[in-house]
């Protein structure tokens, strides 16, 4: 069982906009801390909070699925400050299990933002990893993969998460 748990697709927190961390303070840290074991568990190489229900701007990405400690990136304030070519690859997410979609995406971003220890950092990402980063960069702004989709294809897969209603009795 996960650390915390994923909202899915249809929860009104992935549609809010996240907010600046101001400071990094214990609260952050068990947050990430739960993020990362949540990723490991789920398991999935990338998370952001909303997706965990608190719209701060924290992400947590791994590429590794936890074989490789160097792997591992937790970004608190993130943002997007290049972006270069384009690549077309499918794509998932842990809020919508079992959905899979061709979508564009940068070949190569520049990321900063802060780290744990409040410590500016600069990550160069290409291909897999820079589809991470915009991923879950977007979750921080209130937008899932599948809002890059067809209208009838989200129309779709909001149909397969929508909770059956109770039946009616006679």
């Amino acid at each position: 069982m996960a650390k915390r748990p994923i909202l899915k697709f249809g929860d009104p927190t992935l549609t809010e906009k996240s907010e600046p961390v101001a400071e990094i303070g214990a609260d952050v840290l068990i947050l990430v801390r739960d993020m990362i074991e949540t990723m490991h568990k789920a398991p999935g190489i990338g998370l952001s909070a909303p997706q965990v229900g608190v719209l701060k701007r924290v992400i947590t990405v791994d590429l590794s699925l936890n074989e490789d400690p160097d792997a591992l990136y937790a970004v608190i304030n993130p943002e997007i400050v290049r972006r270069e070519g384009k690549c077309i690859r499918e794509e998932g997410c842990l809020s919508v299990p079992e959905i899979y979609e061709k979508i564009a995406r940068p070949q190569k971003v520049t990321v900063k933002g802060l780290n744990v220890e409040g410590r500016d950092v600069t990550i160069e990402a290409e291909d897999m990893l820079a589809r991470a980063f915009c991923h879950e960069i977007d979750h921080l702004d209130g937008k899932l993969f599948v809002d890059y989709l067809s209208p009838l294809k989200r129309s779709l897969i909001r149909k397969k998460f929508r909770k059956p209603e109770g039946k009616k009795k006679a």
